[in-house]
């Protein structure tokens, strides 16, 4: 099992550095949510450094990020935004072990990773569709 993991990370930060990989501008405005990749969807899991709170310019939110220490090094993961997340059971703090599945995106020049799910423990926290449409778009329109 940890063959299969070390095999599973190596190949998705292989991926955070192939220059295949998305960037992070999206078609509109600048955003990164079109390049959610389905066929580059990868697991990784770590420890939570920090949790940041960035700025989302175009509709005056808070997107959240955090900053996950894995066995290939540190790696930032965006998550959502802050009140899709605050309306979720399962919570994420500093130190918490998480693994979480996603698309891997260059952000500002920078390898980071779309999440799509994060599992802590025996919980769960599903972020987009396996297509990588994010769950918050349906929640701002109910």
């Amino acid at each position: 099992m940890r063959t299969l993991f070390a095999a599973a990370a190596a190949a998705g930060m292989l991926l955070l550095a192939s220059p295949v990989v998305s960037l992070a501008q999206g078609a509109r405005g600048g955003g990164y949510g079109r390049s959610y990749n389905p066929q580059t969807v990868w697991t990784v899991s770590g420890e939570v450094l920090a949790i940041d709170k960035v700025a989302d310019g175009r509709r005056g939110g808070y997107g959240v990020h955090v900053l996950l220490k894995t066995v290939k090094g540190d790696l930032p993961v965006h998550l959502g935004p802050s009140w899709f997340l605050e309306r979720q059971a399962m919570k994420i703090a500093v130190h918490d072990v998480i693994e979480v599945t996603g698309s891997p995106v260059i952000y500002a020049g920078k390898p980071a990773l779309l999440a799509a799910e994060v599992r802590k423990g025996s919980e769960s926290m599903r972020l987009r569709t396996a297509d990588g449409l994010p769950l918050w778009r349906r929640a701002a329109t109910r």
